[in-house]
């Protein structure tokens, strides 16, 4: 990896295994974490995040090259890996850890991700209100060793990874 070129972003798009199993499989990601962020408890376990108000979100992290993928492209993954109308949800998993964010790393980001809510707004695609914040990124904590790479691991597939590879071969 050339870190000279390595760039971070970080999504909550609902329970992140889904999510993390997506974009570990796109080219100019060198790698991706699950964990917490956007609250207040510092180094926050699992349990606490589903059961106390730590106001944490379950996110991906990811360090990616952007000479090989934009931050663009990882925000139009984002928007399809999720539904960014469900407040504080995402199906069956309900809870404020499960909302609908995007935390930057820079000017730059904050601009491409409020351009792009903007542009899917204005796209008619969602018939309720996109809920979806954007906020700098605070810091990040590392989720348990058990929930990294949990579906991978575990060879488990699911109606958002096979939604996503089928748009994907297209």
């Amino acid at each position: 990896m050339n870190r000279k070129y390595v760039a971070l972003a970080t999504f909550g798009a609902g329970c992140f295994w889904d999510p993390q199993r997506i974009f570990d499989q796109v080219e100019g990601i060198h790698g991706t974490w699950v964990g917490y962020t956007g609250g207040t408890k510092k180094n926050p376990t699992y349990e606490e995040v589903c059961h106390t108000n730590t106001g944490h979100a379950e996110v991906v992290h990811m360090e990616f090259d952007p000479t090989i993928v934009t931050y663009e492209t990882l925000l139009d993954i984002f928007w399809e890996v999720h539904d960014p109308t469900q407040v504080n949800r995402q199906g069956p998993d309900v809870g404020t850890q499960y909302r609908s964010c995007i935390f930057t790393h820079d000017p730059y980001q904050e601009n491409a991700a409020r351009v792009s809510k903007a542009a899917k707004v204005a796209s008619g695609k969602y018939e309720a209100p996109i809920v979806t914040t954007i906020e700098p990124a605070p810091t990040f904590w590392e989720a348990e060793d058990y929930h990294q790479k949990y579906k991978e691991r575990l060879d488990i597939r699911s109606w958002m990874s096979d939604i996503f590879m089928k748009r994907k071969k297209k």
